[in-house]
């Protein structure tokens, strides 16, 4: 069983009167790579910050490692911390951004040579360290700034946001980098991000996060196929989201139809959210289905195609790798053990 290594209880933070956590409670084990999603604004930094001590919460308790360590200093955590604005110096090579923190503790010469180098060789910058941090592309600074990060070998380390400044293509592929990083490394990752994609291909646990709540915490498998409420299941991923009625166990009713699902354990007739995943609709015949419409918007999206259907003046988003024309009349199925039935929950 996961040993737990961050505990945060009843954490409530305000800035001007404005409250941004609120009863926040949350655990962290070792060597887990735990992502906080959400918008902007939802409260993942100012959670980051005060783990790192950057921030003193207003009430409530940060433990780590079963000691509470409130009062600590950020220096006194055995926590380091990677931002998007990498802050490197420099007037310093890779070599010494590195060593930094080697120095300042004072350790033995030959040692930070051995782990400068070591640590270089793991973010794939060997033999950058004599060079100049101003002829680095984006890519390497973020990979500077990480080594800098990790060579103090804590056991927690928090990047908010670090990826928000690379293109597209070198983001994805840090992705995977700081993914093999942190399993080479053993260390535990507290990641902020507003990007679901990011948060689904590189944690092992995601923290949904809303107007200073935790929503769901789960697998990336869970908070995509199994989403506790309407805002989940549109952060996460697209979806189709209706209203509609849990009839009895197994039976549900929308859009004036009634289907076998898998969801079991709700009210007889309790009104429910049902969702489904544009993925999980297949094109049936019309005569075959429960559900028709027509063909409203067609796009190519490289791996799939983007189809709207318009039912009773209800648009459906279907992915598929087959095409249909636009004003096609088609039928709509899914199978049961994919409409996935979750409460109404009219504050998400």
């Amino acid at each position: 069983m996961a040993k737990t290594l961050i505990t945060l209880s009843g954490i409530e933070k305000s800035f001007d009167g404005v409250k941004v956590l609120s009863d926040f409670n949350l655990s962290i084990d070792e060597n887990e790579f735990i992502t906080l999603l959400g918008p902007s604004g939802c409260g993942k930094t100012t959670c980051l910050r005060i783990i790192g001590g950057f921030e003193t919460p207003d009430a409530g308790t940060v433990a780590i490692d079963g000691r509470i360590v409130n009062d600590l200093e950020p220096n006194q955590r055995q926590i380091n911390t990677c931002f998007q604005r990498y802050a490197l110096f420099p007037h310093l090579d890779v070599f010494e951004n590195v060593a930094f923190g080697l120095r300042i503790r004072k350790v033995e010469k030959a040692e930070i040579v051995r782990r400068v180098e070591e640590t270089l060789r793991l973010v794939k910058l060997e033999g950058y360290g004599p060079r100049a941090v101003s002829t680095l592309s984006g890519g390497q600074q973020q990979r500077v700034a990480i080594a800098r990060a990790i060579v103090n070998r804590p056991k927690v380390l928090l990047l908010d946001e670090p990826l928000g400044a690379l293109d597209l293509k070198l983001r994805q592929e840090m992705q995977y980098e700081l993914k093999e990083m942190q399993r080479t490394l053993g260390i535990t990752f507290v990641y902020v991000t507003h990007d679901q994609e990011e948060a689904l291909t590189m944690s092992d646990k995601i923290v949904v996060m809303n107007q200073g709540r935790i929503l769901q915490v789960g697998t990336p498998e869970d908070v995509y196929n199994e989403p506790k409420n309407r805002f989940v299941a549109n952060f996460i991923g697209e979806s189709n989201i209706f209203e509609g009625v849990m009839r009895e166990d197994y039976l549900v009713s929308f859009c004036g139809r009634e289907f076998k699902c898998v969801d079991r354990g709700f009210a007889a007739d309790e009104p429910v959210d049902v969702v489904i995943r544009p993925e999980d609709f297949d094109f049936v015949p019309p005569s075959k289905a429960k559900i028709v419409g027509v063909v409203d918007s067609l796009v190519f999206r490289g791996v799939h195609y983007e189809i709207n259907v318009i039912v009773e003046g209800r648009e459906y988003t279907i992915h598929t790798t087959k095409t249909r024309s636009i004003g096609d009349r088609v039928g709509l199925a899914v199978d049961p053990s994919l409409i996935h039935v979750m409460k109404r929950d009219v504050h998400a």
